[in-house]
């Protein structure tokens, strides 16, 4: 008896420290232990133990932009809650594989989860739960083009965080406030809430929150006709993206320095970060970034009477907008289809 117990005290001491990587956002440590640990409670025979740990290892698989990989974990961790009656498990893998399918522009798919894994988490009065996963609900609100109904979601989301104290969460609920404003064209609004999402995240010592921040705060300089301070920012952003290898961070900064120089007119110079940008969203697999920079860098080969380049863009945005199964992207690829 003493040996399993022993195993279980190395399990439970081995997924702390793989915690803290994955905070720190050092993925592929977290990912090492995390695997070393599925085969530990494999080989106590502890299943609810093994469902927590393909939970884990399918969440650093997600950041390390490997969804596939993510969605396989996730959906062995469901079967597992579901053959030994763990509900509050199922509720995780169900709210997990919503958010790979989200982080895939597979929005539909995702929020199926979502639906899912809400109910589940209310019964087992897991508000902690509840109030993440319906935050990730709002802001797949803000990607399919309803701000209005996000906002409604989040602000509902903001009281629940504070009467429970998460901070963290707080900030990411500020952030996707400010998300929604953004695309609204609401730039003084979304700028506030930006602004008050950023001394949590320095409080809290979230580094990638933090970048995310600043990154969206860049943003609205850009959207409010100050290109230059945007610019300052983003290079900021951009060396802190690189430091704690957050290679998704860094193409979304690539992608925006290139986005700020076209609106300069410095063509040549955005064409390069655009560039950049592209390598990594193939790399990572990342469909909706790829799409975005493409269009981007049409427009640019436009603007400079290069039709038939802008045209090979426009067309290599299609193709992927039609794997992804997203309606609106697909409607806004033929518009620019259509001003050639």
């Amino acid at each position: 008896m003493k040996q399993p117990l022993n195993q279980v005290k190395e399990w439970e001491q081995r997924r702390d420290e793989a915690n803290r990587y994955y905070q720190r956002g050092k993925f592929q440590e977290s990912l090492d232990l995390a695997t070393k640990n599925l085969h530990l409670a494999r080989a106590i025979r502890d299943r609810a133990r093994e469902g927590h740990t393909l939970n884990d290892i399918g969440l650093a698989h997600l950041s390390c932009w490997q969804p596939q990989r993510a969605l396989e974990r996730f959906n062995q961790a469901l079967s597992v809650a579901i053959e030994i009656g763990n509900p509050p498990a199922e509720a995780t893998a169900l709210s997990n594989l919503g958010s790979t399918y989200s982080r895939l522009g597979r929005f539909s798919q995702a929020l199926e989860y979502f639906d899912k894994a809400l109910p589940i988490f209310r019964r087992s009065q897991d508000t902690q739960s509840e109030v993440s996963t319906l935050n990730d609900v709002a802001l797949i609100y803000t990607r399919l083009g309803e701000p209005k109904r996000a906002l409604l979601l989040q602000h509902q989301i903001l009281r629940m965080r504070r009467l429970l104290g998460d901070f963290s969460g707080e900030a990411t609920t500020l952030n996707g406030i400010g998300f929604a404003y953004n695309v609204l064209g609401k730039f003084e609004q979304a700028l506030e809430f930006f602004e008050a999402a950023l001394p949590i995240q320095r409080a809290v010592k979230n580094v990638l929150g933090e970048a995310t921040t600043l990154n969206n705060i860049a943003s609205i300089y850009s959207d409010l006709g100050k290109p230059k301070q945007a610019l300052l920012l983003y290079y900021q952003v951009l060396l802190t993206r690189r430091a704690i290898s957050d290679r998704s961070g860094e193409a979304t900064t690539l992608h925006n320095i290139g986005f700020t120089y076209s609106t300069l007119a410095q063509h040549r110079q955005a064409m390069k970060f655009y560039k950049q940008a592209i390598v990594i969203y193939q790399q990572l697999g990342d469909n909706l970034g790829e799409i975005s920079t493409l269009l981007n860098m049409g427009t640019l080969y436009a603007t400079t009477k290069r039709k038939k380049m802008a045209r090979s863009c426009y067309q290599n945005a299609q193709d992927l907008a039609e794997q992804i199964e997203h309606q609106p992207l697909l409607e806004k690829v033929q518009q620019f289809i259509d001003s050639l």
